[in-house]
């Protein structure tokens, strides 16, 4: 999310929109300056950057997957963690262990494909008492019994679970290549305003093993997954109405991140942008005129109304790249009342097409933000 990845935008203006609608207690008017804003020069450090940043306002650590099981049952599915820093003007000034300074909020969602069925559930939470929280320099992230949690290993492994009564992952993720910085200069451009950015970095090949559970019958799997980590403090432009993020693992063993910032006009924001992950895990920018994204159908959700596409038409000349993407399952919108309250469509999807001249095949996630109401940044 679907939102700046990451959406590297979903994070920021999907949290923001929850603030400005449920904590007005604690934030009823702008953010003073008291975060950093993402400015160019920023200098990555690995492992320690896999963790919190809390000088930036909005952060989210992002994982989407296909996996299959050993009789062919395949499978996609969404785990999101959030954090929200509190300006601390706006802190409570009484001490307590319920004081909120950071608000943690999380997705988790599951697509039975050959089922066909769409499971999603959120959940919200404060730091106070360890009921949520982001650990520094490392990357252990909680949400009540959600987790992310990154090992001592090397490689290091990473280990998602995440449980309700009828649906269940429980997840071990280890990095095919290293991590690749989107954007130019430490940063991921979100507007054309100084420090109307991100920083952002993906982990774009994950193989992934272990156990999904829908309802009581657990299933072994393995395959792909993709995270995404963003932090930053800005807003998007005011005449940002939504976003497409997409990404793909494809049979050539690249990957391909792109986001487009849709205005209300239906122009692309210049700022989109993307990149390709070449096989060596080298990392080639993409900006908006390298790429553009042709909707060929569509579906519409009979409980939100939103009119979504569901297969696309990907061309890239400069890197010899024509596919065509198309949903697998149409039904897989979210609607994050108990959290976000954004309603978006995050769902697996299937590629085939030509990249470099050789035909490829491949698998990925789209995100889709304002296709049911506008989309408006409240922060």
């Amino acid at each position: 999310m679907t939102t700046l990845r990451p959406v590297y935008l979903a994070g920021l203006l999907m949290l923001g929109s929850f603030l400005a609608c449920t904590v007005q207690s604690i934030a009823t008017e702008e953010a003073p300056r008291s975060f950093d804003q993402a400015m160019p020069g920023y200098q990555y450090r690995f492992p320690e950057d896999h963790g919190a940043h809390e000088r930036f306002r909005t952060e989210w650590w992002y994982y989407t997957g296909h996996l299959t099981s050993a009789n062919g049952r395949r499978f996609g599915f969404e785990l999101t963690f959030f954090r929200r820093g509190i300006p601390p003007a706006q802190v409570e000034t009484l001490p307590s262990k319920w004081s909120i300074q950071q608000l943690y909020l999380a997705h988790f969602a599951l697509t039975d494909l050959e089922g066909g069925q769409f499971h999603y559930t959120d959940k919200i939470s404060r730091e106070g008492l360890g009921k949520a929280g982001a650990e520094r320099g490392r990357l252990r992230v909680w949400v009540d019994r959600w987790s992310v949690l990154m090992d001592g290993q090397t490689p290091p492994h990473q280990q998602l679970q995440a449980a309700t009564d009828d649906f269940a992952i429980k997840l071990d993720l280890v990095p095919e290549k290293p991590p690749v910085l989107h954007g130019r200069e430490g940063i991921s451009r979100k507007g054309a305003d100084p420090g109307q950015a991100s920083h952002y970095y993906s982990l774009t090949r994950l193989a992934t093993g272990g156990q999904v559970r829908i309802g009581t019958e657990t299933f072994a799997v393995s395959g792909l997954s993709w995270m995404d980590h963003e932090f930053g403090s800005a807003d998007l432009g005011q005449d940002v109405v939504g976003w497409d993020w997409f990404s793909l693992h494809l049979s050539d063993a690249t990957e391909l991140m792109w986001y487009s910032l849709r205005r209300a006009d239906g122009s692309r924001d210049p700022v989109s942008s993307g990149t390709l992950v070449l096989a060596d895990g080298h990392a080639q920018p993409l900006n908006a005129q390298d790429l553009t994204i042709e909707p060929l159908t569509y579906w519409t959700s009979p409980r939100s109304k939103g009119r979504y596409p569901q297969r696309w038409r990907m061309t890239a000349p400069s890197i010899q790249l024509d596919l065509n993407v198309e949903s697998l399952l149409a039904d897989q919108e979210l609607d994050t009342a108990r959290s976000t309250r954004v309603t978006y469509w995050e769902g697996a999807v299937a590629a085939s097409g030509q990249a470099r001249g050789a035909p490829v095949t491949g698998r990925g996630y789209v995100e889709m933000t304002g296709y049911s109401e506008r989309f408006t940044p409240r922060l």
